[in-house]
């Protein structure tokens, strides 16, 4: 059988005035603070904090501290699986894109692509196949091959002539730090991404991500309460600009500070040894709404929709396309 994937790339700006898309997932950071009442207040104050902690960072040449902005681009990636003359479309990712504006120059550079990351069949191997295959189970345990079909799409997009079209660099995902995990803080700083930090053991999420083709580096940037996770490929600290990595922290965090605020907006920051608290009180709000219970609901849903639409119909497909492509 001769099956292909195809991918189509559509960008959306995310401003005040973005509204979701009626297929965009509605657990994505981006999604999750543009419904309900609040909205536009959610929207502009998420991009004002993204501004204002992009400036904190690049203080050089920039006394007032509002020489850049940062615009946000959504970038959703559809997948086209073409087999036996059988064609279907499925919302496969979501990213997002950095750019970076200089007001004192007038000019636009290309930041960072990647940055949030969302996938339906990431929601399905983590939020339906994980808790099924645990269901029955005295100890946690991981299905076999676990992640596999996930990580062989993803690399397939990232050396898609759709991708290499659109994208000059590879991508960059920053996510928070477990919970579970013992960060301890090493000797090695980056003027830009501040101290690394090495976790205590491997994670299921980075084991997830590393067949994505991704590898892991913890740093806490400055002025941070707490490292953040960056996932990539090659060269984190050489393969990008100061100003690129900047776009990836100030955006991040931001939505960090939002969804994590027990450890990102913490009033003490981390020390020499770490480990995240989920129930640390002693942390700011910001003024920003959002419903954390709510998005947690949300992606059983959407993993269930993956299964239904997309893993259950073209099971024996995706079984024999992943058989052929060795991780």
């Amino acid at each position: 059988m001769n099956t292909e994937f195809t991918f189509t790339i559509k960008s959306t700006l995310f401003d005040e005035s973005y509204q979701p898309a009626d297929d965009t997932r509605i657990t994505t950071n981006f999604a999750n603070l543009a419904r309900g009442a609040s909205r536009q207040q959610n929207l502009r104050n998420t991009l004002a904090m993204i501004n204002n902690r992009f400036n904190a960072l690049a203080q050089w040449d920039n006394p007032k501290g509002d020489r850049y902005a940062v615009e946000l681009e959504i970038i959703s990636v559809e997948m086209a699986i073409n087999a036996q003359d059988e064609g279907v479309n499925f919302p496969a990712i979501e990213i997002l894109k950095t750019h970076i504006i200089d007001r004192k120059t007038d000019k636009r550079f290309e930041g960072i692509v990647g940055n949030n990351f969302s996938s339906y069949v990431r929601d399905y191997d983590f939020s339906v196949l994980l808790l099924e295959h645990n269901k029955e189970q005295t100890a946690f345990s991981v299905p076999e091959n676990f992640g596999d079909l996930h990580g062989k799409l993803f690399k397939h997009f990232v050396n898609s002539s759709a991708y290499k079209q659109h994208f000059s660099k590879p991508p960059v995902i920053c996510l928070s730090v477990s919970d579970n995990k013992i960060y301890q803080r090493t000797e090695n700083q980056h003027p830009i991404l501040g101290f690394e930090y090495q976790p205590n053991e491997s994670s299921l999420t980075e084991l997830y991500f590393q067949k994505m083709g991704l590898q892991v580096r913890y740093f806490m940037p400055p002025n941070s309460a707490a490292p953040l996770a960056f996932y990539y490929v090659g060269d984190l600290l050489n393969d990008y600009t100061g100003l690129e990595l900047i776009s990836t922290i100030s955006t991040m965090e931001t939505f960090q500070k939002i969804y994590r605020p027990e450890i990102y907006n913490a009033n003490a920051a981390a020390g020499q040894h770490y480990q995240p608290n989920l129930k640390n009180q002693d942390h700011s709000l910001t003024q920003i709404v959002y419903d954390r219970q709510e998005r947690g609901q949300l992606a059983i849903e959407q993993g269930r929709f993956a299964q239904e639409h997309f893993i259950k119909p073209y099971q024996r497909v995706l079984e024999q396309w992943s058989a052929s492509h060795v991780n």
